[in-house]
């Protein structure tokens, strides 16, 4: 039986590749910081919806409460894996801010730090605690790291200069991460997921001044907003071992945003 770590994982695309990988299988580490951030304006997962999805899956889905711009926390997070599970195969980056709706030139620090601390330092830092413990599974190793980039890693996106520098990093950071594990057998993928109907996009929705978050359907090929289920398949082929020839690169679960 595999075990994954699964940042973000309360609500949105985390909680469905959680509720996706334990559904198939799955052991799994569910961790999200279950507290709102004063940087961005609008509310995060809670410690129920956290709550409630482990409570889904009994005896294979554990909560753990832990933000990710915590390093030490995301090491003790790997460490329930080891302790119940009996190791790590699998590290899923969720975790992030929506934060924008003003010129670059118009936005504060605050706003850029949120994206970073949260969007990309977290995503180093699951890399940090999780891949030593992909790296203690005996050869031949089948592990993965995956992280949630988005479209706007490929696109600008008006308003959205800083949210386009933190997605485009997370794409950087994937490809280097991937170099380093050369050999290894551990894979390292990024996912670019279009608009997907989370609470996310409603708040993006909201800085557009949108009065629905349908409209930006009209972006994609699909002519429809896609369901966080739709991204979370492709985030748990990349998990499986049969993704072994996907490495370094992006996959794009954006219904034809990015042609």
């Amino acid at each position: 039986m595999r075990t994954a770590l699964v940042t973000g994982a309360a609500r949105g695309i985390g909680a469905a590749v959680v509720r996706r990988l334990a559904g198939t299988g799955w052991q799994v580490v569910a961790v999200d910081r279950c507290a709102d951030d004063p940087r961005v304006p609008y509310p995060l997962g809670t410690r129920e919806e956290l709550a409630a999805l482990a409570a889904e899956h009994p005896g294979s889905v554990v909560d753990v409460v832990a933000d990710v711009q915590d390093l030490p926390a995301l090491r003790d997070a790997v460490a329930v894996a080891e302790e119940r599970f009996g190791g790590l195969d699998a590290a899923v980056a969720c975790a992030a801010l929506l934060a924008g709706g003003r010129p670059l030139w118009d936005s504060d620090d605050a706003e850029w730090d949120a994206l970073f601390s949260v969007g990309v330092a977290g995503v180093a830092n699951l890399a940090r605690a999780a891949v030593p413990a992909l790296l203690r599974r005996p050869e031949p190793r089948t592990g993965r790291f995956v992280a949630l980039a988005s479209a706007a890693a490929h696109h600008g996106l008006w308003h959205l200069a800083g949210y386009n520098a933190a997605k485009h990093a997370v794409v950087g950071l994937v490809k280097g991460l991937a170099t380093d594990l050369r050999g290894t057998g551990v894979c390292a993928t990024a996912v670019s997921p279009g608009s997907t109907r989370t609470a996310m996009l409603e708040a993006t929705a909201r800085l557009y001044d949108l009065g629905d978050a349908e409209e930006f359907a009209a972006h994609q090929l699909s002519g429809r907003l896609l369901e966080p289920d739709e991204v979370a398949a492709v985030v748990c082929f990349l998990c499986s071992a049969e993704s072994s020839a996907v490495t370094g690169s992006v996959v794009h679960a954006d219904g034809g945003f990015t042609p």
